[in-house]
């Protein structure tokens, strides 16, 4: 199966990926592919990282009209995004570059971390460490960590998805969102206020 070509954006030589939407024939109600969308890569970090942001929903999603497709693209043009999208859901693919580590961070979220192209360690700030390789899932419970890639010749790539939750307290004290050295780059996501 030849590789799809790069996306806009792509700071790599991993396969350009495509976003596919479904929806209804509102003639006969059959399922259809409503619209394709080629990923466009942002880039972070001196050109170490870059997401493609795939697609961000409330909660419950309304799917009527398409009014999930209309809230989704007025958002992404906000360029208000942050790592969460409050009230709702983020699926986010993430590249790193070889050797490449990203902040230690956390987000007021239950986060489903999968890798689908090389491998990625994880890092916590109890300095518990594992590595994950292709098919692993990381479920993120709004803890401090990083993200690094151990190689030093390949580019990794994850998917994320980002689901707001419920402020977390831990022995008494509340935890939010904290950006580290990434607060200059990104967007506050706003849902720990």
């Amino acid at each position: 199966m030849a590789q799809q070509p790069k996306n806009e954006g792509q700071l790599n030589d991993l396969p350009g990926t495509t976003t596919y939407l479904t929806g209804h024939d509102p003639s006969t109600g059959k399922a259809v592919v409503h619209e394709t969308r080629p990923a466009k890569w942002t880039a972070y970090d001196n050109n170490d990282m870059a997401f493609n942001v795939v697609y961000t929903t409330k909660f419950p999603p309304d799917l009527n009209d398409d009014k999930d497709i209309t809230a989704h693209d007025t958002l992404l043009s906000s360029a208000k995004l942050g790592l969460v999208n409050p009230g709702g859901s983020v699926c986010r693919q993430v590249d790193f570059a070889p050797g490449y580590e990203c902040m230690m961070h956390r987000t007021q979220s239950l986060d489903f971390g999968i890798v689908l192209e090389g491998r990625i360690e994880m890092v916590l700030d109890s300095g518990a460490k594992r590595v994950l390789g292709r098919g692993d899932v990381a479920v993120q419970r709004a803890t401090m960590h990083a993200w690094r890639n151990p190689s030093e010749t390949e580019w990794a790539r994850m998917i994320f998805v980002l689901q707001d939750c419920q402020k977390l307290r831990v022995g008494g004290r509340a935890l939010g969102e904290d950006l580290g050295r990434g607060k200059d780059e990104l967007p506050p996501s706003g849902n720990d206020v």
